[in-house]
């Protein structure tokens, strides 16, 4: 199933969409800073264990929204543990145009 990504006006949260539809860790990790802060429902994660395992296995199935400049991404999901819901990811990007931050939870509206 193919995604509309049109909605998606950051390159850098772009190309991590991307990234994160194909289960393409190679160019996922890149991406991120390597101290990278990391949310799951307001816990702090390991980031990369949690993506080690999780791509290939989640991703959305649509796009619903984009706000704050981009950088909140908001959608239909899909992940082979928990099934289907509606999840919001919240990134931050630092100056030297690295991921510092991603906060990911399931969201309300």
């Amino acid at each position: 199933m193919s995604v509309d990504l049109t909605k998606l006006s950051n390159p850098k949260v772009k190309a991590a969409i991307v990234a994160l539809q194909k289960g393409d860790e190679k160019i996922w990790f890149p991406l991120f800073a390597p101290e990278v802060a990391f949310y799951d429902d307001g816990n702090q994660m390991k980031f990369n264990n949690f993506f080690k395992k999780a791509l290939g296995h989640e991703r959305f199935t649509h796009i619903d929204k984009v706000e704050n400049n981009g950088l909140h991404v908001y959608g239909h999901f899909h992940s082979d543990q928990w099934g289907d819901f509606t999840t919001c990811f919240k990134f931050e990007i630092n100056k030297e145009g690295k991921i510092s931050s991603l906060a990911i939870g399931q969201a309300t509206d």
